[in-house]
This record gives C-alpha cells, sequence and structure tokens, in this order.
C-alpha cells in the first residue's frame, strides 16, 4: 500500500510515526503502514457468497449458500485471539460481507475488543438502515468497490444497476457519518475511467479512494493478459499522481493510495528525485519503514472456513484452520517452512528483484503473481514496471 497523497503531496512526514514510536497499538490508522512491529492487518473473508458476479473476483465468489462458513461463535473466537494478539484492524471481506446477518455482531465484538473494523464492499446492498447500524457500532470505515462509471463497471460486476445501487450505498454511508472510499482495480478495460474516478470523488466530496494493481488469483487469473502493460501502468501512476495534486491544489486535498504493485514506492520517489529533492529524502524515509510488501508477515487472510493465507490472493496454501489452531499460533510457527521464509522474504527472490537496490523498500513485491505466471514463487514478479537502468 503506497500513500501517493501521503508521500507525493506531502501529507505525512517521518517525524509523524516516529511520535507514536511506530508500534501498531498506537499508530492512528492513516499512519499504520508505517509500523515496525507490523503486526498483521487481518483480510477476513466472512463468507464466499456475493450477489454480484464480478469478473476479477479473487475468491470465486458465487450466489449462493455456502456450509462450511464459520459460524458466528468461531468467528467471535477468532476475533478474541486477534484482538490478545495485537492485531490492529480487521477487515471484513467476502464474497460479499453484508450477506452474513451476523456482521455487525461480528464487527461490534472487533470493536469491542479493541480493533479497528472496516469492510470491504460492492456497496449495493448498503441501505440508510444499514449504514446506521454500521455507525452505531463503531465501524471505521466502509470501502466500495467501483471499476469506472455506470457501464464499465456493470460489466466488470457482471450485474446492470450495480453501479446505482453502489452509489445510493456511498450516500447511505456519507448520511449516517461513516467515513467511505472507493476501490478500484487497474486493468487494459479500465484505464479510461481513472479520471472519471477523480472527478467523482470531487462531486460527492468522498475522501478517499485506492487504486489496485490486478493480482492473478480466482477469476483475476483469466485476466492475466488484459493486465495494463508496463508502459500503461507507468502512465496511469502518473496520472493518478497528477490528479492527486491537482485536487491538492484546489484546496480540495483526498487521501489517495495504490496498492499491490511495491514498484510503486520508488517510481513516487525517483520522480521526485527529479521535481522535489528534499521531500523525496523524506519520502525515501517513509518508504523504508513502509517495508513493501508484508504478505505473511504484516497482513493476513482467514477464509470463510477458517483456513490461514499469507493474504487474501494466496488461496493455494494454507498454514493451517482456525478451527484446530489459533491463528497468533499458526502466524509465528515458523516451523511450517513457507510461514519461515516469508518472514524474512528479501533472502529468497530471484533474478531481478534480488539485485533490485529498492528490495528493502519494495519488499520483493507480489510472490502469487510471480508464482501464478512463472510457477516459481521466488522470481520475480512480472508487474514490476521499473526498468532496468532504474534498480541497478
Amino acid at each position: 500500500m503506497i500513500g501517493i497523497s501521503k508521500l507525493y503531496c506531502g501529507t505525512v512526514e517521518p517525524s509523524d510515526a516516529l511520535r507514536y514510536g511506530r508500534h501498531s497499538s498506537k499508530l492512528p490508522s492513516h499512519l499504520l503502514q508505517f509500523s515496525a512491529d507490523k503486526r498483521p492487518v487481518v483480510v477476513w473473508n466472512i463468507t464466499r457468497r456475493c450477489n454480484l458476479k464480478c469478473i476479477h473476483c479473487y475468491a470465486h465468489a458465487r450466489d449462493r449458500e455456502f456450509d462450511d462458513e464459520l459460524t458466528t461463535g468461531e468467528g467471535k473466537r477468532l476475533l478474541d485471539d486477534l484482538a490478545a494478539f495485537g492485531v490492529p484492524v480487521v477487515l471484513f471481506s467476502g464474497g460479499e460481507p453484508l450477506v452474513r446477518k451476523d456482521l455487525p455482531e461480528l464487527a461490534a465484538h472487533a470493536v469491542q475488543k479493541g480493533m479497528r473494523a472496516v469492510i470491504s464492499t460492492n456497496g449495493t446492498l448498503i441501505t440508510p438502515e444499514k449504514a446506521r447500524t454500521l455507525k452505531e457500532i463503531g465501524l471505521s470505515y466502509v470501502g466500495i468497490s467501483l471499476d469506472g462509471m455506470q457501464e464499465v463497471n456493470d460489466r466488470f460486476r457482471g450485474i446492470k444497476g450495480a453501479f446505482a445501487a453502489a452509489m445510493e450505498g456511498i450516500e447511505n454511508c456519507k448520511e449516517a457519518g461513516i467515513k467511505v472510499g472507493l476501490r478500484f482495480t487497474i486493468n487494459k478495460f479500465n484505464l479510461a475511467e481513472i479520471p472519471r474516478i477523480f472527478e467523482l470523488l470531487e462531486e460527492r466530496d468522498i475522501p478517499r479512494a485506492c487504486f489496485y494493481h490486478l493480482v492473478y488469483a480466482g477469476r483475476g487469473s483469466e485476466l492475466v493478459k488484459h493486465d495494463a502493460s508496463h508502459e500503461e501502468t507507468r502512465k496511469a501512476v502518473d496520472l493518478i499522481m497528477d490528479l492527486t495534486r491537482k485536487l491538492h491544489e484546489k484546496g480540495k486535498p483526498k487521501e489517495i493510495l495504490t496498492v499491490d504493485n511495491h514498484a510503486d514506492g520508488p517510481y513516487v520517489y525517483l520522480r521526485l528525485l527529479r521535481e522535489d529533492p528534499e521531500r523525496a529524502a523524506e519520502v525515501l524515509e517513509l518508504l523504508q519503514m513502509n517495508e513493501g510488501n508484508s504478505s505473511g508477515r504484516g497482513i493476513g487472510c482467514v477464509s470463510w472456513d477458517g483456513e490461514v493465507y499469507a493474504d487474501q490472493f494466496w488461496r493455494h496454501y494454507s498454514f493451517g484452520n482456525v478451527r484446530q489452531r489459533p491463528f497468533s499460533e499458526i502466524w509465528t510457527d515458523l516451523s511450517e517452512p513457507l510461514m519461515g521464509k516469508l518472514k524474512e522474504k528479501k533472502k529468497y527472490v530471484k533474478g531481478r528483484c534480488a539485485r533490485c537496490r529498492w528490495l528493502d523498500i519494495c519488499g520483493g513485491n507480489f510472490r502469487v503473481r510471480a508464482e501464478a505466471v512463472t510457477g516459481d514463487l521466488w522470481a520475480p514478479d512480472p508487474a514490476c514496471y521499473l526498468t532496468d537502468e532504474e534498480i541497478s
């Protein structure tokens, strides 16, 4: 996760994170990526069911009942363990998390245990009543997936009317006083929609947007050939930076992040090195605190059936199941070969990743993408768009 507004527009200084000792339990949410202890943010896919048919769904979600989901009681025991382990944030996801009737009860339990609860949703099920309920239980944030304007978004979602319903969900969250933001997955089909997303942020006064790079998992694996090229990705990141700054200069700042391609960090730094060397030095310090990709260390995933993964995309390799062992025990068991290696994966990456001067900042990027394309999880991430000259 690379904070474009934090880094490029200077809304965060290194001293901001240092003031809290860089400890996960003390850092406010907007500084959590700069923690030193990297207590994992846990994505809990509480259901595989979804009311939409998104073509890039990493969970292969379907609109039907699944009989292997953790019960409410099992979910609360999981949350108790996460809280005791020091997990700062639980992200409730799916499928579509709002199809589970006990989501408010589970999210409220997380908040009562001292964790921040956020949800990742398609937004179509957020009625005014549901939004008020989520506000009352202390939900910190609602991220609503939107991959373009109506025509493009509805094609991605597989359901006509998904865009309009999501917009209603956004307005209902705002009316209830819940912080809401957009989630946008970049690919060849929607590159032209990026300026329109920024227009939407401004017009609807939406405070936050995350631009996700495509990860080749689930149904997203079928879109590999439609991923943005390296040149297209560079142009997209430059455009996101330009539009972020434009809003800041207009006095309408938004929190803008890019996610799932940590080459973005060095890319932002190299651009600032040309434009503002003094700020570039501060950004380099922040990027060193960030440490890049943290799958299996600073982020983890629990699936609907209790399986524990390095992140929400790595569903072909489970470290164990919370029905048999607590998450905290699974997560710290370094006798598990892959878990041990992911805790220090910079030792194992190969090729241009191993000799890259940005390895400490990028963290080796996404191992899932490398494995999906090459069959070798330690091979270079094929989505890294930095040139040989930029990494040498």
